[in-house]
């Protein structure tokens, strides 16, 4: 099974440079934490933004929509900055129609990749087993959950996602 990875950013990807918050968000993690995992499938990894997802516009959202529906892969995984990934889910959703043919996962962390305590390899694991075995369809995935996209917010306060 082949596995398409697409980025947008985030937190998973961020590097902080000072105690004051400063950041960027750098280089793709996934693929070397699905290499040092040694997973039984092949993937490919293609960027299509760097951004903080609070800063992403809607053409952002429209050209991430049009890449997953042009693409060939009948599985895909979208590393994604939480804040607003369930926007981009319900874009991606909306651009393939009632039925798309795929399966696609949404998946964050709501720390970054490179620090010790991270989310992030453990949200990227549950993300690679959940696009093997969910029917086809637009699918978040955060705090070891699989979410629909009309059903699922972020809780800031408690930090996680949750059912509405």
């Amino acid at each position: 099974m082949d596995i398409q990875i697409f980025t947008a950013g985030g937190t998973i990807d961020k590097v902080y440079f000072d105690a004051k918050s400063e950041y960027a968000v750098g280089d793709p993690q996934i693929a070397d934490i699905m290499q040092v995992a040694r997973v039984g499938f092949d993937f490919s990894c293609e960027v299509l933004t760097q951004k903080d997802s609070l800063d992403m516009t809607d053409a952002d959202r429209d050209h991430i929509a049009e890449r997953i529906a042009a693409s060939s892969a009948d599985r895909i995984i979208l590393t994604h900055g939480t804040d607003t990934m369930v926007e981009t889910a319900k874009a991606v959703a909306a651009r393939l129609g009632p039925d798309p043919g795929k399966t696609i996962v949404l998946v964050g962390s709501l720390a970054p990749a490179r620090f010790k305590n991270t989310d992030a390899e453990f949200n990227i694991g549950f993300a690679a087993a959940a696009v093997q075995t969910l029917p086809p369809g637009v699918h978040v995935t955060m705090n070891g959950q699989v979410f629909s996209p009309n059903a699922v917010r972020k809780n800031r306060n408690e930090n996680r996602f949750e059912v509405l």
